[in-house]
């Protein structure tokens, strides 16, 4: 299934991506894409309905994060050979690990704000995990029974805010608001042949940026759910966001970042795409 919530900002129904491409109606069956409805008991009930006889949804709505509210927004640095070595940083012994803020999230083609301030917005394509089930000191071989689906994330980050300003600690870069576009499906893992090879890519007005794939990423998403999940319980609807691939702005030489007016474009094989208008602070929004 893909699953999708559509509508205005904050009051998105839920909806999922027949298999004709069509959007259609969900909120009659549940409340939303979130930790509830996410469980793999709630799951197998949704895919067991048929789609054609769910309510088409007309026009083309807003798209919102294809989760909503996760309890917590996990992320890991530096998870691709390359890219660390762009960066000038060693290659981790173990995941690093931070968090963005829940304020962040907003949904896969809004506008990215530039904060207040703000000289090095930078872009980041990168594969997020959903989890379905509450774990704990998991087993990487039992890892994936805990994940609920797979999302495409931008992961924007402000690099002077993150290396300069918050010293080892990278929340002030990573949590700014809009820095956490998701979405624009939540894709269950029976759609995706090898979450260990999806292609992924991201464009700034119409220019190759990034290019990669999965398969590079130093821990994969079964380790990655094992490891998160020795530190800290996961709960359903957590969302694991798993490190880009080379071509960020930070490792180009000079370095090049956003700037008001730029149109940022990504996408990940199966999991749909992503356009993003970068837009200059506007304030509390």
């Amino acid at each position: 299934m893909k699953l999708v919530r559509f509508g205005p900002a904050g009051k998105e129904k839920p909806g999922l991506i027949d298999a004709d491409g069509k959007l259609r109606d969900l909120s009659k069956k549940i409340k939303d894409i979130d930790g509830a409805s996410l469980a793999p008991a709630e799951l197998a009930k949704l895919k067991k309905l048929d789609s054609k006889k769910l309510p088409l949804v007309k026009g083309k709505p807003r798209l919102g994060s294809c989760v909503a509210t996760p309890p917590k927004f996990v992320a890991i640095g530096l998870n691709y050979i390359d890219h660390a070595k762009e960066t000038g940083s060693p290659i981790p012994e173990h995941p690093i690990l931070f968090f963005k803020a829940e304020t962040c999230i907003v949904g896969p083609n809004d506008n990215i704000m530039m904060p207040k301030d703000s000289k090095a917005t930078d872009w980041e394509v990168e594969l997020g995990i959903v989890i379905g089930r509450k774990a704990s000191n998991v087993e990487k071989k039992d890892a994936l029974k805990y994940v609920a689906g797979y999302c495409l994330i931008n992961d924007v980050s402000e690099r002077d805010f993150q290396l300069k300003h918050g010293a080892s600690q990278w929340g002030k870069g990573k949590g700014c608001d809009t820095f956490g576009p998701i979405g624009p499906w939540l894709v269950t893992p029976d759609e995706i042949k090898d979450v260990q090879n999806l292609d992924m890519w991201l464009d700034v007005n119409g220019e190759r940026r990034q290019r990669g794939n999965t398969r590079t990423m130093i821990f994969g998403v079964a380790e990655l759910v094992a490891d998160t999940s020795r530190y800290m319980t996961l709960l359903p609807g957590d969302v694991i966001t798993t490190g880009t691939p080379p071509g960020v702005g930070l490792g180009m030489k000079p370095p090049q970042y956003l700037k008001a007016g730029d149109i940022v474009t990504l996408g990940i094989a199966g999991l749909g795409e992503q356009k993003q208008k970068v837009v200059a602070f506007k304030g509390k929004r």
